[in-house]
């Protein structure tokens, strides 16, 4: 075919991109508000437990961390990001790997832990926590939240045997706190120079960061609990037989 024969030929049509579901896609992510993009990530990391360069990230959930300063500087200051100058990772508060370094680390909390920060640590941590309580190496004390609990560990060999009245078991499970704001009861305790085994307000802090958006604590709302509160002794496994206990 000669040039003059090749300059008549109509050119070949374009094909565009019949992908245009994952491109919409991508553009809804990258146009997100950053703490939208920081949950994205720091999802990925959790369920996956990887390692993943920003390039990687790029490619896994469609989040541009280079392109983004914001998303970049977001995520490296995050207390639930490890980045270690090449690669991101997730950060659990408490290093622990499987269900023994679990009652490892329970047991050098004889005040109980919340299980709240133990949450994160691995995928299958709350089956571990349900094994290790119905194997009589731990109790399970829950606090305002039914589904907020403080994990004490069970002396195996304790030193005081005590038989609890079924009027104080009693009086112990009628205590409810749904209501109460457990920041609150936690600077009453400090108030009364008891340290708490939760930090709530950190907690809501390192949530709001996590999300990207403020934390406000829920107004008080005043019960008889506030007038009530005792110290629970961490001995007293008879306390904390809960049929609702996970």
């Amino acid at each position: 075919m000669t040039l003059q024969e090749n300059a008549g030929t109509p050119p070949a049509p374009i094909n565009f991109s019949n992908d245009t579901q994952r491109l919409q896609q991508i553009y809804n992510i990258r146009k997100a508000p950053v703490g939208a993009q920081f949950k994205r990530v720091i999802d990925l990391l959790f369920e996956t437990r990887k390692a993943f360069t920003a390039e990687q990230i790029n490619e896994a959930c469609y989040v541009d961390v280079n392109g983004n300063k914001d998303v970049f500087e977001g995520l490296r200051n995050n207390p639930k990001v490890e980045y270690d100058g090449i690669r991101f990772s997730y950060k659990a508060k408490h290093d622990v790997k499987d269900k023994h370094e679990l009652l490892v680390l329970i047991r050098k909390y004889e005040d109980g832990i919340a299980v709240i920060d133990l949450s994160d640590a691995y995928p299958n941590v709350t089956e571990d926590l349900k094994a290790l309580k119905a194997e009589g190496s731990i109790w399970l004390l829950p606090i305002s939240d039914p589904k907020d609990y403080i994990a004490f560990p069970n002396d195996p060999n304790p030193r005081v045997s005590i038989k609890v009245d079924d009027d104080l078991k009693a009086l112990f499970h009628e205590i409810d706190v749904k209501e109460q704001d457990m920041s609150q009861i936690e600077k009453d305790l400090l108030k009364y120079g008891m340290e708490p085994v939760t930090n709530t307000e950190k907690r809501r802090s390192i949530a709001a960061q996590m999300q990207g958006i403020s934390s406000k604590p829920k107004p008080r709302k005043m019960n008889k609990f506030s007038k009530r509160a005792k110290l629970t002794n961490s001995h007293l496994p008879e306390l904390f037989q809960d049929p609702k206990t996970p």
